[in-house]
């Protein structure tokens, strides 16, 4: 296994770790403001499943020596890459209202700026995580971590994105921009 293979994955894990402060942080304020959180029940089984990604990239590629393919690793680098950004640019556009478990404000309309705007694209950052789960591993050659994580994520985010949507019927209409509220 790589070396900077191994960096990889920690940087994403770091990664992941800087999303839990700002979640902690955006959870304080919206539970301080009437937040109300939905689906705890899933939300212990997404954290198990993106720690494992982590864990079986590493696992994987070093127990069985999957070597680094440049035809594959290299695009697969770029779509980690890529699927970092849109997560971000999600994070930036729900603003306090982004999290890592589905909490919900009174009175708070639904996000419509960012990738929030695009009606064709319903669950952006549900996209990056597909998308990363399935590069990362990839990248480096671990097909089957690449494989289990996808199935995986696909059964849990049938369950997250049917929390979520029953949660946000809770929200009041989106505004437009610059409508004040009413």
């Amino acid at each position: 296994m790589s070396p900077w293979y191994v960096l990889l994955v920690l940087l994403v894990g770091a990664e992941r770790v800087a999303e839990l402060v700002v979640a902690r942080r955006n959870a304080r304020w919206s539970l301080a403001r009437g937040g109300e959180v939905f689906g705890r029940g899933h939300y212990p089984w997404m954290v198990a499943l993106h720690t494992g990604l982590l864990a079986s990239c590493l696992l994987e590629t070093g127990l069985a020596h999957r070597p680094f393919v440049p035809a594959l690793g290299v695009p697969m680098l770029v779509l980690v890459a890529a699927a970092q950004g849109l997560r971000w640019w999600c994070i930036t556009a729900l603003g306090r209202q982004w999290n890592t478990e589905v909490i919900v404000v009174p009175g708070l309309p639904r996000v419509t700026r960012g990738p929030y705007r695009l009606s064709w694209l319903r669950h952006p950052n549900y996209v990056a995580v597909a998308v990363e789960g399935a590069a990362l591993p990839l990248v480096h050659g671990a097909w089957a971590t690449a494989a289990v994580f996808t199935v995986l994520n696909a059964v849990l985010m049938v369950v997250r994105v049917r929390c979520e949507a029953a949660a946000l019927t809770t929200l009041a209409p989106a505004r437009a921009p610059g409508e004040a509220a009413a």
